[in-house]
């Protein structure tokens, strides 16, 4: 040991017991923090944040968990949790909380059990809601298995530009209660249709909620994550083909065939990330019932009407990009849609960066974590992209179009040519939004209806 290092470290054996425990620790990382090179509108917005917890029950449904082999299926009353984010007075990024979740892949699992820990928010517990509004309404919908608090930073990120957000917990589909797969597939876009129409409720004049004039239900846009987008895309009117009706005990998959279910007009947008179910040969169920586009067809996507945001990894190991979630961008010719694109990113496009408590478990860690990317820097990438795409099509901001119209669609191309003053040259290509040097590993696309 040099000289220096042993002065050093005799002075730190002499620091008094209660000064060292007076340190303060080092401050919490907290997703939907920026990055120096976040783009513009992955900032936090005007308002501070509430949250809080609704227990709801949907009364009546199918109880596929204990379908029986032949027979009818029995009904129960369906519980979901959900949170909700939600502008409130005071200073933007504020507030402080800590959500409490759980890693596994469902309960009884040795692999992967049901290890606790804790995420940190800017929200506040609890606290009464601004009637600034009504705001609109985004659904944020999980992946199989995971949980309301996945995208906490998302959620935490638009209700302080504007918007009520409500988290599902998917019953039979969270990290704790993972349970046969039939009733994920049957239940998605029931969940998020139930969810919508009690939002609704508790948003009307007299209702005695928090929510009473503070939602705006009509304009809704759902931001699903794999499974979540599986169901997403499903809510707004791209019908399963007939083929996958055996997926699931008695038909109950039936109801959501194309041409079986009206959509529900309130849902103006979609934000699929990453959504399961789009390969040919539906990879990962042990059947291949897949039709053309896996669980949908010509007809299906044909019936999806709702400007969409597709989201992807064009390295997607569970949704697949070539064979799975292009062909939907491409072939749901009836919808104003977008394909933003992470090049080397897996599936994990969507996620919370990996907690703590993961970094023992390569399982649970590589649930959360993309090997080829920093998870704040695509947290603050969707934050960006999806605060323009929706609020262009929930807010009708029509100058939000001009980060989702980029000049060139592959990032890397675009040619940063600046003045002394800032403004662009003539032959600039840079996306909006973006610093020198930060647009890199990014596609963007955009298709019109037919």
């Amino acid at each position: 040991m040099n000289r220096s290092r042993l002065t050093l470290s005799l002075a730190l054996l002499t620091v008094p017991l209660a000064a060292a425990q007076t340190v303060a620790p080092a401050p919490l990382s907290v997703p939907g923090d920026l990055r120096p090179d976040a783009p513009e509108l992955a900032s936090r917005g005007q308002y501070a944040v509430g949250v809080r917890t609704l227990n709801l029950v949907n009364k009546g449904q199918l109880d596929i968990v204990k379908a029986p082999k032949e027979g009818a299926i029995p009904r129960y009353d369906r519980p979901l949790t959900v949170e909700v984010w939600y502008p409130a007075p005071g200073v933007s990024g504020s507030g402080s909380v800590l959500y409490r979740d759980v890693l596994g892949s469902g309960p009884n699992d040795p692999k992967r059990p049901n290890t606790p820990f804790e995420t940190p928010g800017r929200a506040t517990r609890d606290v009464a809601a601004l009637q600034g509004g009504p705001f609109p309404l985004v659904i944020l919908s999980h992946g199989y298995p995971g949980s309301r608090y996945l995208m906490s930073y998302l959620g935490e990120n638009l209700a302080s530009k504007g918007y009520v957000v409500a988290s599902i917990d998917h019953t039979d589909s969270t990290h704790a209660d993972k349970a046969a797969f039939a009733s994920t597939l049957a239940n998605r876009a029931l969940d998020d249709t139930f969810v919508i129409s009690e939002m609704a409720r508790l948003g009307t004049a007299g209702s005695g909620s928090f929510l009473s004039n503070v939602v705006n239900a009509d304009q809704t846009g759902i931001v699903g994550y794999s499974m979540g987008g599986y169901g997403a895309l499903n809510a707004a009117g791209a019908g399963y083909g007939p083929q996958m009706a055996p997926l699931v005990p008695g038909g109950a998959l039936t109801q959501r065939q194309a041409g079986n279910f009206t959509v529900d007009p309130r849902i103006k947008a979609v934000v699929a990330f990453a959504p399961w179910g789009g390969d040919a040969a539906v990879k990962g169920i042990g059947v291949n019932f897949g039709g053309k586009y896996g669980f949908w067809e010509d007809a299906g996507l044909a019936n999806l009407k709702v400007p969409t945001l597709f989201v992807v990894g064009d390295r997607d190991d569970v949704s697949y990009y070539e064979g799975g979630v292009k062909p939907l961008f491409e072939n749901a010719v009836n919808a104003e849609r977008y394909l933003l694109v992470y090049q080397n990113a897996l599936h994990n496009s969507a996620p919370n960066p990996p907690p703590a408590a993961s970094l023992s478990n390569y399982d649970d860690y590589m649930h959360y974590a993309e090997p080829a990317w920093d998870m704040t820097r695509l947290n603050n990438l969707n934050q960006h992209f999806v605060t323009a795409f929706l609020n262009l099509k929930l807010k009708g901001q029509a100058d939000a179009a001009t980060y989702l119209n980029v000049p060139v669609p592959v990032s890397n191309n675009a040619k940063y040519s600046r003045n002394a003053d800032g403004t662009p040259k003539a032959d600039d290509t840079y996306w909006k939004g973006f610093k020198d040097r930060t647009a890199r590993g990014i596609e963007l696309y955009k298709l019109m209806p037919k």
